[in-house]
């Protein structure tokens, strides 16, 4: 098996919830026999969130927290945070030189979110957001990587850093940087406790950090079969969020509480404290050790301090060539 050097990342906008584990648990799952850098994208947080940077590093640290809860070991993988790297800086400006405006422009992201946030008032039309694309492929880049966990919304964004690297390699006559490929995961897409997607600005998410008391909190305000008055009227768990959740994280019985709920003999509240107890049952171990680690932050720090040594001393020797190519 090739030997792949990964690199993916995320924004931290605020904690992670249990819409992005599936996620982490695809990252963790390809930490073995690859070299691996799992970034904090605090740069890119700044491309539409630039006007409000007041919960930016307590952002990085419940980040950290939950990458590393989560699952993802540093013995394995460099854990870091991007501003922390300058050479992702250096290598955006370089790259930045040699990209055409168009290839910019044409990003099917770019003209949507603009008509996005201008419908909220916020007009995000700087160069940063342009740019944003290619920030992203000199994060790639900077660690000639050649595996990135995307899913599908994501592949225009890594053809354009295939395309980049295309043209460097073309145009300075050398191959400093391999076309990174898509590591695709069917990554799977939890409902929030409203059945609309799991967001934190919609108060419909579930912690990665959440106790007991706000598992249970969230999962008895979880949408169930409208058309369910009694106890025992006959359920329609395909359009219960409830049931969607056991068959993500209670698959044993799921077929069970298909069938009980069909049939009228098993009710909404018992249905979902069943849930809320198998739920709490498998954060536990993901809240312990985010607890250790929060109860320890010069060991978090030192984590994140080793991971960004590792990042740089890979990030340099990739700029070292970059420049020899470019004879500057």
């Amino acid at each position: 098996m090739t030997k792949e050097v990964i690199l993916s990342g995320m924004r931290p906008t605020g904690k992670l919830h249990l819409g992005h584990l599936s996620v982490l648990e695809n990252w963790a799952a390809l930490q073995e026999g690859n070299e691996n850098y799992y970034m904090i994208a605090d740069w890119h947080t700044l491309t539409t969130g630039f006007s409000d940077t007041l919960q930016i590093r307590e952002n990085i640290k419940e980040m950290a927290l939950d990458f590393l809860a989560a699952g993802i070991d540093p013995a394995h993988s460099a854990v870091f945070v991007q501003s922390h790297v300058k050479e992702h800086a250096e290598l955006d400006l370089l790259l930045s030189m040699i990209t055409p405006l168009s290839w910019l422009e044409r990003v099917p992201t770019f003209k949507d979110q603009i008509v996005q946030f201008g419908k909220e008032g916020k007009d995000i039309s700087t160069h940063g957001f342009l740019g944003y694309p290619l920030l992203m492929s000199a994060d790639i880049m900077v660690y000639r990587g050649t595996g990135v966990p995307v899913g599908e919304d994501q592949l225009p964004h890594l053809e354009f850093t295939r395309e980049l690297v295309r043209r460097f390699n073309h145009l300075y006559e050398t191959e400093v940087f391999p076309e990174p490929k898509a590591l695709l995961a069917k990554i799977k897409l939890l409902p929030g406790t409203d059945n609309r997607k799991m967001s934190k600005s919609y108060g419909n998410d579930i912690p990665l950090d959440a106790d007991a008391k706000l598992i249970g909190q969230r999962v008895s305000q979880m949408v169930t079969d409208p058309a369910r008055i009694k106890k025992d009227d006959l359920g329609h768990p395909d359009v219960c969020t409830v049931y969607t959740y056991h068959t993500f994280y209670n698959k044993e019985e799921a077929a069970d509480i298909e069938e009980r709920c069909k049939a009228g003999t098993i009710g909404c509240v018992a249905c979902k404290k069943r849930l809320s107890k198998v739920l709490d049952e498998f954060m536990a171990p993901m809240r312990e050790r985010r607890n250790a680690l929060a109860a320890d932050p010069d060991r978090l720090w030192d984590i994140l301090a080793d991971g960004e040594d590792r990042a740089r001393q890979t990030a340099s020797k990739t700029l070292t060539m970059v420049r020899e190519a470019m004879r500057i």
